[in-house]
């Protein structure tokens, strides 16, 4: 299987970003040393994840150093960035393994930023971060049906895409340090709603799009039967 046969290897992603990081890709990608290839660009997720991690349990006694876990943050959005794009200019051919182990990687990655807030947060906060776990991994899953059904990948909705969630965690992140936890406490459950229901609006739009697609479909298995 190759990068033209395989639907997964081209995302369609149409966020506010989007612009600005194909110029990007086309600048940097030829001029990343050769030594750097694909997959060790893919498997760093690992090590940016464990930083999340290790500078939450850090957080807990000084909030100063959310700086850190941002830092991972802007890490990881490089190397995932740049990973299957410098695959795919090289040739290198690890299509599918690049295509899975990628997006394992980002519930991976999303995980890590749970489990680093719930360490600098009180414990009554935690069922309201699961939720919002569970709300987000619940477009990780949309997308993934989504892309089953129709062979097209989109990795952003109404604009929003990895790379402005990622900015956020920063924005975040900034937030916590100069005024500490009880915001971002308070609006967890606001943001679990607001997510939900932007999660129920897309998976109403999605059946709809499949179920007329089936319906074609249908259409033109008659007509031509």
């Amino acid at each position: 299987m190759t990068d033209q046969t395989f639907p997964g290897a081209t995302k369609t992603s149409r966020s506010l970003l989007s612009p600005l990081e194909r110029r990007l890709a086309a600048a940097v990608v030829p001029r990343i040393p050769r030594a750097i290839e694909t997959y060790h660009l893919t498997l760093l997720t690992l090590v940016w994840c464990g930083g999340i991690v290790l500078f939450g349990h850090l957080a807990a006694e000084d909030l100063r150093w959310l700086w850190a876990s941002s830092g991972m943050i802007v890490l990881h959005y490089f190397t995932d960035f740049f990973d299957g794009k410098v695959g795919k200019h090289r040739g290198t051919g690890l299509v599918t393994w690049g295509f899975y182990l990628d997006h394992v990687f980002d519930y991976v990655f999303l995980c890590a930023v749970a489990i680093g807030y719930a360490l600098i947060l009180p414990e009554r906060a935690h069922l309201n971060l699961l939720l919002v776990l569970a709300v987000y991994g619940g477009f990780m899953v949309n997308s993934f049906l989504a892309f089953a059904a129709t062979d097209r990948f989109e990795i952003s909705h109404v604009k929003l895409g990895p790379t402005e969630f990622r900015i956020a965690l920063i924005v975040i992140n900034a937030l916590v340090v100069r005024y500490g936890t009880r915001g971002l406490e308070q609006a967890l459950p606001y943001v679990a709603a607001g997510a939900l229901v932007a999660l129920g609006m897309l998976v109403g739009v999605t059946q709809r799009r499949l179920w007329r697609q089936d319906l074609a479909h249908k259409a033109a298995r008659v007509k031509s039967g």
